[in-house]
């Protein structure tokens, strides 16, 4: 059952609350004249996730928005991709002229909050409408006719603005998580080149065949520390089986998740044959260019096989920790290594289980390896942290968009209990 708008809400067309409609155009590359002023000019495919736009693609002369299709979009107003990238929607901050790609938006903002509507055009029924409308052999995109039929509801002026404001703080927090996460991803890039070069106190370094490592440490082929290395089960996964089959899509960010399985039906001594153990080091052996060496170590509960274009790699635990290889192996330096000794075909690439044996690692003290893995893990777990945070705050916002846009829930529902 559709909920009835709020009895003060105005159920009406993007066309009758639009001043106006802008469309735009490109100057001519001919004349590199055009090209030289300071008027910012852009195409739909600049348009990001951001909701406000400070800065233009290229610039463009006064001469050339005279002369050439393209309109200035004035700052304080929307700017709707109908082709490339269609369906982005920003509120622009600076006056700006569009490409033919966009179609500027002009409201009064004595009845419309532009931030508002930014938020109700990306809302999923405006975009599933978006998405049915679009036209177009090569490049799709939709129409002015089109645009102007989408459906909005426009409350009253004062909660149109509340309901932009609590948008908004959601946002700038998913943006900050974002920004956590990107920070602590460069910093334990600069951890892990500190640790694999340096070790834990910055020791006297030496020259190896395979660059810079503390002095103590030793450089050693991995036939010496692994125990074992095999080639996966060449079987095709079902949807239901006796036990869950690991691929490369269970690879994600080091380690093994239980997500989006496949299974098999083997015997018992099959499964003994291809499981897998906690510790265990599960190597993308063939894939693209970019995928091949891709690693992941398995540190989860439960009957696992895994699959032929893995190779399982287990270490002598008294030589090597497991978690410190995998954390050597996802160090880029590494990756850029491991794609080194690759072979490469058309479209795939191979690393086999005698070449990764022959590959060379720097080898600390056991100790110091457990340490080592301890500093990065605890550095990953921030990261993760901040993920997870960054996912609940996505998933609320889609949610408080879909129910403020529809009035399911009322903007001092939230503001009574969080102060927004």
């Amino acid at each position: 059952m559709i909920q009835p708008l709020p009895k003060e809400w105005v159920s009406t067309k993007l066309g009758q609350v639009a001043k106006e409609m802008i469309g735009g155009g490109t100057p001519s590359t001919k004349n590199p004249d055009f090209w030289k002023g300071d008027v910012p000019w852009l195409t739909s495919k600049s348009l990001g996730d951001y909701i406000f736009l400070t800065a233009g693609e290229k610039t463009i002369s006064e001469e050339a928005v005279r002369k050439s299709a393209t309109h200035i979009v004035p700052a304080g107003n929307l700017i709707f991709a109908t082709r490339v990238g269609v369906g982005k929607v920003v509120v622009t901050k600076i006056d700006v002229a569009i490409s033919q790609d966009s179609t500027g938006i002009v409201v009064d903002p004595s009845e419309v909050d532009p931030l508002f509507l930014a938020y109700q055009l990306r809302s999923d029924s405006v975009q599933r409408f978006v998405e049915q409308n679009k036209r177009g052999a090569t490049i799709q995109g939709i129409t002015r006719t089109s645009l102007q039929q989408i459906d909005v509801v426009i409350p009253p002026l004062n909660e149109q603005s509340r309901i932009a404001h609590i948008l908004i703080t959601l946002q700038n927090a998913v943006e900050q998580q974002a920004r956590l996460i990107d920070l602590t991803r460069e910093f334990k890039s600069a951890l892990m080149r500190k640790f694999f070069t340096e070790g834990l106190d910055g020791e006297k370094q030496k020259s190896t065949e395979i660059g810079l490592v503390p002095e103590n440490w030793g450089v050693v082929e991995l036939d010496e520390l692994l125990l074992l290395t095999k080639y996966g089960l060449s079987i095709r996964g079902e949807s239901e089986g006796k036990y869950p089959i690991l691929r490369m899509t269970n690879q994600i960010n080091g380690r093994i998740e239980a997500t989006n399985l496949q299974f098999v039906n083997i015997e018992e001594a099959e499964f003994l044959k291809f499981h897998v153990q906690r510790g265990d080091i599960l190597f993308n052996r063939t894939n693209s260019f970019e995928l091949v060496g891709r690693t992941a170590i398995f540190d989860i509960e439960g009957d696992f096989v895994f699959a032929s274009y893995l190779i399982l790699a287990r270490t002598d635990a008294n030589k090597l920790n497991s978690f410190y290889l995998n954390h050597y192996f996802n160090w880029e330096n590494t990756q850029v290594r491991l794609k080194s000794i690759a072979t490469r075909a058309v479209s795939q690439s191979n690393i086999s289980a005698t070449r990764l044996r022959t590959f060379a690692i720097p080898l600390p003290p056991i100790e110091e390896q457990a340490e080592i893995v301890s500093q990065i893990d605890t550095v990953s777990e921030r990261i993760e942290l901040y993920t997870q945070k960054k996912n609940l705050l996505e998933e609320l916002f889609r949610t408080l968009l879909h129910q403020l846009m529809t009035g399911q829930i009322r903007v001092n529902e939230i503001t009574d209990l969080t102060g927004l």
